[in-house]
């Protein structure tokens, strides 16, 4: 009796065993590598004043960083600027690796003429983000750019596939030179911003606007609009003419879809909003009333 009441046990045990490995699961994440030539150029001009702009490799606003969970992102950094240089990541938590994320006091800067290369992960996060320059006042005078973390194949996203997503980069600008009003900001007499610049664009219909950001749309699709405040004081209320947005990310999570007609961006924050083009085919303003 003994043995035959022993021998279902071992027989569980051992089905218990085989089946363990059916249930691991391997988490695959692939390597980014970047080269960034941070510079200044005084020819982009996108106020119609001389001041330096900072570029990425030639680009104002710079590069987007398009990741996904749990990539690994390389950025090596030569600093082409006058000024040491550090980038910070806005919104990557830096788990485990806090000395990456370009901030004083956890980075020392990249002294002008050298390079070194940030290694941050995008462990567990989705969502919109954005970097910039996180000393010196440099944030004012460019080297801003988007961050998008997108879900693993596996994870489902909670809203359909939109038809295509738009990195939408808003900030205020100063008239002048970023050194200029950085020698000034503890003087009572400094100005403040003078514009608020859509992806390095002036405003549309202004008469120094030569240029302006667009974004072309088909009837009836949906869009994927990944909003950020890159300015350095003013917030903004953005809102699209005629048209209702829906929040579905903040700050790298995803949130309750909430219809809305406008959105308050204050700076550092990003979002992310569905919108619909379910108007008559025209040209329809984005826009944005900014405050201090």
């Amino acid at each position: 009796m003994a043995a035959s009441s022993a021998s279902p046990q071992l027989k569980l045990v051992t089905c218990a065993i085989l089946l363990l490995p059916l249930f691991v699961t391997t988490v695959t994440s692939d390597d980014i590598f970047l080269d960034w030539h941070v510079s200044a150029d005084f020819n982009l001009k996108p106020v119609s004043i001389d001041q330096p702009v900072i570029t990425i490799n030639g680009m104002f606003p710079g590069p987007l960083i398009n990741a996904t969970t749990n990539d690994v992102v390389h950025v090596n950094v030569y600093n082409n600027l006058d000024d040491p240089l550090l980038f910070t990541w806005n919104g990557i938590q830096q788990r485990l690796d806090s000395w990456q994320d370009g901030v004083s006091g956890s980075n020392c800067p990249i002294q002008p003429g050298k390079n070194w290369t940030y290694v941050f992960q995008t462990k567990d996060q989705i969502g919109t983000f954005s970097y910039f320059p996180s000393i010196n006042f440099l944030k004012a005078g460019g080297g801003f750019g988007p961050i998008r973390v997108n879900n693993r194949a596996v994870i489902s996203v909670p809203f359909p596939k939109p038809e295509a997503e738009y990195d939408v980069l808003i900030g205020d600008w100063y008239s002048s030179s970023y050194k200029d009003i950085r020698s000034r900001l503890d003087m009572r007499d400094v100005l403040p911003p003078g514009w608020m610049l859509i992806n390095g664009k002036r405003p549309y219909m202004h008469n120094l606007s030569q240029s302006y950001e667009t974004f072309n749309v088909t009837p009836g699709k949906t869009y994927l609009l990944r909003i950020s405040n890159v300015g350095t004081a003013w917030s903004f209320n953005f809102r699209i003419q005629n048209h209702q947005m829906v929040l579905v990310e903040t700050e790298g999570s995803y949130v309750n879809q909430i219809p809305l007609e406008s959105l308050d961006v204050h700076v550092g924050q990003s979002y992310s909003v569905l919108v619909t083009a379910n108007q008559y085919a025209a040209d329809y303003l984005a826009y944005n009333f900014f405050y201090q």
